[in-house]
């Protein structure tokens, strides 16, 4: 074991679960879109439903920043935590899995399977940590598209993304325009913001400040070791930034928790409720990965070297299907708004009602699947 790593990622030796494995770009290496390379990179993915003879009734899954392949089933061995779409995905739900065949890779740099930086260097045969090479959306979805060439499909029924994955499934509808059938996208941006890359910023800097970040190579230093508090720090404030404010109101007001005093540390439930999320985090997730995604996230621009945001986003052929959440300060519906109308194929483009805010997308089950039924009647 390695560390703080032993609790936090998918190793080696750790029981696979419902993961298979994918060792892809071993002959030729996978270069990057800002420099270096990686060779024999390993995709953990899970699958659901059955794959016709034909290849023609597959559906690609993409998940956010602290997800993973696990869309769908209980937390066990090798499953920190429970499916993230576990309302969506399933016979006779909406991505119905009697009819598709589903597939969810865990992303490049990611940490539960996926080569990131918690990763052995087959080079030093030690957690790559602050050498794992800088990646972008872009590079993520490159791997992704090489992992469905590994599948042998070659066009998929729709590829459906929300947040970061939807940023990864606009690029896949870019670099392979004939490859998608349906593009399904919700709360995501096709570049990101100045508002974005600062949240996003002051998450890494928290990270990175910490003391026992160690410059990225904490894996040897002991479980729990590692940079949990800045962890920790950047959890709390994405999930401010994930959430809204009349959510916020409503769930906890100025409840204090009991036996608390106004001016005591943590007193106020809200306080409580952040604090719960970091440490939950800080059970399953590499604080590397973390950052890593997180700058890729803010690289993320879909007109880079394509003469612009619209002309990429004009470039796109799959009938399209947007998604927002009306309260999402994240991702404000805008830029929802923005996609579909940049897309000649937009078919539908839907403003969810939610109080939850950016995290509406993974909440508000019934009103997700309406749009998604829709989109793939």
């Amino acid at each position: 074991m390695h560390g703080l790593i032993s609790r936090q990622i998918h190793l080696p030796e750790s029981d696979p679960g419902h993961k298979r494995f994918a060792t892809l770009f071993s002959d030729t290496p996978l270069h990057l879109e800002y420099g270096g390379e990686l060779r024999g990179t390993i995709v953990a993915y899970e699958t659901w439903g059955e794959l016709k003879a034909d290849k023609s009734n597959a559906i690609l899954v993409l998940h956010a920043l602290t997800g993973d392949s696990h869309a769908v089933g209980n937390a066990g061995p090798g499953h920190p935590t429970p499916g993230w779409w576990d309302g969506q995905i399933g016979p006779g739900m909406a991505i119905d899995t009697n009819r598709y065949y589903v597939v969810c890779p865990n992303v490049l740099g990611g940490c539960q399977g996926t080569t990131g930086p918690s990763s052995i260097d087959s080079s030093s045969m030690l957690p790559f940590g602050s050498r794992f090479p800088k990646i972008t959306i872009r590079d993520q979805a490159r791997l992704e598209i090489e992992l469905s060439r590994y599948l042998g499909i070659e066009r998929w029924q729709a590829v459906i993304g929300g947040s970061m994955g939807g940023m990864r499934a606009l690029e896949h509808a870019v670099l392979e325009p004939d490859s998608t059938e349906r593009l399904i996208v919700l709360a995501t941006t096709a570049s990101a913001s100045a508002e974005q890359i600062a949240l996003c910023s002051i998450q890494i800097e928290a990270i990175e400040l910490d003391s026992n970040f160690h410059g990225g190579d904490y894996y040897s230093v002991g479980d729990g070791q590692g940079p949990t508090a800045g962890m920790m720090i950047a959890r709390k404030l994405a999930m401010l930034s994930y959430r809204s404010d009349l959510e916020f109101g409503d769930r906890f007001g100025r409840t204090l928790v009991k036996g608390k005093e106004p001016l005591d540390p943590r007193a106020f439930e809200v306080e409580s409720y952040l604090h719960y999320h970091g440490e939950k985090l800080n059970r399953r997730f590499d604080p590397n990965t973390y950052i890593a995604l997180s700058r890729a996230m803010n690289s993320h621009d879909l007109g880079r070297d394509r003469g612009g945001v619209d002309r990429a986003l004009g470039q796109i052929k799959a009938r399209t299907f947007v998604a927002g959440i009306e309260s999402d300060r994240l991702y404000p519906l805008y830029q929802q708004k923005e996609i579909a109308s940049s897309i000649r194929a937009t078919e539908s483009f839907v403003g969810i009602e939610s109080s939850y805010g950016h995290d509406g997308f993974l909440i508000e089950e019934s009103a997700v699947a309406t749009f998604i039924n829709k989109a793939l009647a």
